[in-house]
């Protein structure tokens, strides 16, 4: 292993063209992935030819290194702009852009930024050492177990929703439906295309958020007198660095958090980062203390999906490297680019020289670094935007967004799903309907129904093979515990709130009674004391001056009677006048 890992460090750094070729197409990616409708696949995609004309490390280097700029560069837009650059970006947009709204936005993208670094060298360090594990063990996974981690995501898009949770379930309902449009997965058959050929593909997610996030924002601003529209202000990004690494301190369990559930969701084929940010988006609501907060410009949500996104990212390449098979699109490409190198993915990759597979972990962690310097000055450069006149500044979003749609196909069908779903937007945020949960609708619906025809019809309509797997059945009490964990720990507070105040109620109510108690002793007292001073009083006054010998013995009552009642020198005048009576 020592060998190897020596072999790779040749490998990477014997050429200095080795680490400029990473550092551009990490550069490259940032560009990508902050314009709306440039995905990082499509980033992957355009690297390929220039892949040809160079070595193996260089050229995987030059994917990852492109790709983890990229889907972090997706936040960009979304915080300043409220236009996610991708869809794992979509479901922290409205902490993020609430942020911008308060001066924060700097901050916001400088903790996505560290939390992406920091996920990518989780992810880095599990692709490194569990590799051959854990790629085993997603083999274990078949269309049963996909089913239920599409609906462990579908469940994270309602519980990130803000307001009610039906509203988000409407939503996502409304999103699976958007997803049906086009061919039918299982019989190829066409649904809801009306008779226009250019709906047989479906309906694109990115032209739909594009439209659901960032043109509606143009929308609203247009049809709002202008008094009343909120002005963004000034973002500062002084001390952003080090405020930024302040509170990523702060959060990171979160950090932590979300970099394991990235890893985790990463590893499965085909699963991604977009469905790990929004699972651990909804892992980190269900678990946090101020749930409250979240939606409305809160760091935690930011800093655990974020570093969910790269720690997929990673974990992605493990099945790729190990068996093969792809983890998701870019990585799809990542194979291609190996196998025209010569680098055959697969058991036979760890066998051997491995200084190659070390050299790809070795690009890995050099692409995450380096995404700390060039991403801060990004972010520096990239909120000057936000000092454009807004008429300015909509006309801009508007013309981006007609681009990036027509980019996706080249077709004017992606212009108009951008319009529709820009007005749509608007109607749904008037209605106070959350907007996320369409995304993910529209992103999982087709992994969703793909799978669950395919488990049908492998055991001829079985359903009871959907709860009897092992795995599956894990990611059902997943499932079931992230729906009921927020309302578990509301019980408990409640609970916990409520013996608390039971305890100062009995308290309260035992020092009430204890002075009820010295209260009644000390009038019963009194009344005693009265009796007393009255009746020596009344003998006093019945008592005549018949014989001498009554007026000696009342006499000698009252002075008694006296001494009892009266303090100090009256108890003396009374005897002496009861005497001289």
């Amino acid at each position: 292993m020592g060998e190897s890992i020596l072999g790779a460090f040749e490998l990477v750094f014997s050429d200095p063209m080795n680490i400029i070729v990473v550092a551009l197409a990490g550069a490259f990616g940032l560009v990508i992935g902050a314009i709306p409708g440039l995905t990082a696949t499509l980033g992957a995609a355009l690297l390929i030819p220039f892949t040809f004309f160079l070595d193996p490390v260089p050229a995987i280097g030059a994917i990852i290194s492109m790709s983890a700029m990229a889907i972090f560069a997706g936040d960009i837009p979304g915080a300043l702009l409220r236009m996610p650059g991708t869809p794992s970006s979509a479901a922290y947009v409205e902490d993020a852009y609430a942020l911008t709204q308060k001066g924060k936005g700097a901050i916001a993208l400088g903790v996505s930024l560290i939390a992406s670094s920091i996920g990518g060298l989780v992810g880095s360090i599990i692709l490194i050492f569990l590799a051959q594990a854990l790629g085993r063990f997603a083999m274990n996974f078949s269309s049963f177990e996909y089913f239920w981690v599409a609906v462990l995501g579908l469940t994270a898009a309602v519980i990130i929703s803000r307001g009610t949770q039906v509203k988000g379930a409407l939503a996502l309902l409304f999103g699976l439906l958007i997803s049906t449009v086009g061919l039918d997965v299982t019989l190829g058959q066409p649904r809801f295309t009306f008779g226009v050929d250019e709906l047989y593909r479906g309906i694109d997610f990115i032209p739909a958020m594009i439209g659901l996030f960032g043109l509606s924002e143009v929308l609203r601003n247009v049809t709002t007198p202008t008094e009343k529209i909120r002005k963004l202000p000034r973002v500062k990004t002084k001390g952003m660095v080090r405020e930024s690494f302040r509170e990523i301190g702060r959060n990171k369990g979160k950090v932590a958090q979300g970099s394991a559930v990235g890893a985790s969701v990463g590893v499965l084929p085909g699963a991604g980062a977009d469905i790990a940010a929004w699972i651990s988006y909804a892992v980190s609501k269900s678990t946090s203390k101020k749930r409250n907060e979240y939606g409305k410009g809160s760091l935690e949500p930011i800093a655990g999906a974020a570093s969910a996104n790269n720690a997929a990212l990673g974990s992605a390449f493990i099945p790729t490297l190990a068996f093969g098979i792809p983890g998701d699109t870019i990585t799809a490409i990542l194979i291609g680019v190996l196998v025209i190198k010569g680098v055959e993915p697969g058991p036979m990759l760890f066998t051997g020289d491995t200084s190659t597979l070390f050299s790809i972990y070795l690009v890995f962690i050099i692409a995450n670094i380096l995404l700390l310097p060039f991403g801060f000055l990004l972010i520096r450069g990239a909120t000057s935007i936000l000092r454009i006149p807004r008429p300015v500044l909509m006309a801009m979003i508007v013309a981006v967004s007609v681009v990036g749609a027509y980019a996706i196909n080249n077709g004017y069908l992606e212009i108009i799903i951008v319009l529709v779903f820009g007005v749509l937007g608007v109607l749904f945020e008037r209605f106070g309907i959350p907007l996320a949960p369409v995304v993910l609708g529209i992103v999982l619906g087709p992994i969703v129904e793909s799978n669950f025809m395919s488990s049908v019809i492998k055991t001829d309509w079985d359903i009871t093979q959907f709860f009897t797997r092992p795995i599956s059945a894990v990611l059902i009490v997943l499932t079931l515990l992230l729906l009921l964990f927020p309302v578990i720990s509301t019980l408990i507070s409640k609970r916990r709130g409520s013996d608390v105040t039971e305890e100062e109620t009995v308290s309260v109510a035992a020092a009430n009674t204890d002075e009820d108690k010295q209260a009644d002793a000390h009038a019963e007292q009194d009344d005693r004391t009265a009796q007393e001073r009255a009746s020596g009083f009344v003998n006093d006054a019945d008592s005549g001056p018949s014989t001498n010998s009554e007026s000696l013995e009342n006499g000698a009552d009252g002075v008694n009677d006296a001494r009892s009642d009266a303090p100090g020198d009256a108890r003396k005048d009374e005897g002496s006048e009861g005497t001289e009576r």
